[in-house]
């Protein structure tokens, strides 16, 4: 018997991995163990047999018992970006109780080009990434590329006023649906190879402002015109438009990371890992076309 933790098991990431170690990969409910902060939101993954424990990345003591007896450990990371260092303290965290509860491998969900990228986490990343590596445990590093469910964040208001800001440049993006990281992922549970691994998992093909811009008016048949910006102005504007100028620094380092290349990869493993085609952009688009117009 091999025991598999996910944390995180009641968020969107963690839920479509358990979901699909379940459905996808055949792995036995009492083989599967879902960690959450609030484990009575995981009533569903209960009812098929999960065993479900706390895990709270800021309790500390409720992390021996959490991951004692687990064989392998997927660290979802957390939602903590507000507060400089704080999420790199809880993964540490993390990482130590499992070293101390005997973990034989460690999985966690990173950042493509985590030691070089501009995003304004990727420091918390590869810092997760290094605090792994010491722990001389074996691990899979899986750099997940950007979600296409983050398109949900700029494109209503974009559609509304007809304008697309950025400072992307020329710059494109290899989006990948949530549900095909979570495949590719499971897969990379139910399957450890023997050595450690970093995977960077991508769409299939990459994409400019523009070309998106394309797409989303011919989904919803609405005109969107890309507007390039600097950096400078982007923030601005969107500090002007209600948001925390911490919030506005970060969506910036977003545009910075595309124009300089760092999340326009495409490197076949998701696909191959999934064993299976990915969800496609356009698809993606026509699919949501009603949720993008708002």
């Amino acid at each position: 018997m091999t025991k598999i933790l996910v944390t995180g098991a009641t968020g969107h990431l963690g839920g479509l991995v358990v979901k699909h170690l379940l459905d996808s990969q055949k792995i036995s409910p009492s083989d599967i163990v879902a960690g959450s902060r609030k484990p009575e939101k995981a009533t569903e993954l209960a009812a098929r047999g999960v065993e479900v424990r706390k895990v709270d990345f800021d309790d500390p003591a409720t992390l021996a018992s959490a991951f004692s007896g687990i064989d392998r450990l997927l660290i979802v990371s957390t939602d903590e970006v507000g507060t400089p260092g704080k999420r790199l303290s809880q993964h540490k965290v993390a990482v130590e109780a499992a070293a101390k509860a005997g973990v034989k491998r460690i999985y966690y969900t990173s950042l493509p080009d985590a030691d070089t990228s501009p995003v304004s986490f990727a420091p918390d990343h590869f810092g997760t990434e290094e605090a792994i590596r010491a722990s001389g445990i074996p691990y899979t590093i899986l750099r997940n590329g950007w979600y296409m469910e983050n398109l949900f964040f700029a494109l209503p208001s974009a559609l509304k006023s007809g304008s697309w800001y950025t400072s992307e440049g020329d710059g494109k993006t290899a989006y990948i649906a949530r549900e095909d990281i979570a495949r590719a992922t499971a897969a990379a549970l139910a399957n450890p190879p023997a050595e450690s691994v970093i995977h960077t998992l991508t769409g299939d093909r990459a994409y400019s402002k523009s070309e998106i811009a394309a797409l989303v008016s011919q989904a919803t048949g609405k005109a969107l015109n890309v507007v390039q910006i600097s950096d400078e102005d982007l923030k601005s504007g969107m500090v002007a438009a209600g948001l925390p100028e911490p919030v506005a620094v970060t969506f910036t380092s977003f545009d910075q990371a595309v124009r300089a290349g760092k999340l326009g990869q495409t490197t076949g493993e998701a696909q191959k890992l999934a064993g299976g085609s990915l969800v496609s952009l356009e698809d993606f688009i026509k699919n949501n076309a009603a949720a993008f117009n708002g």
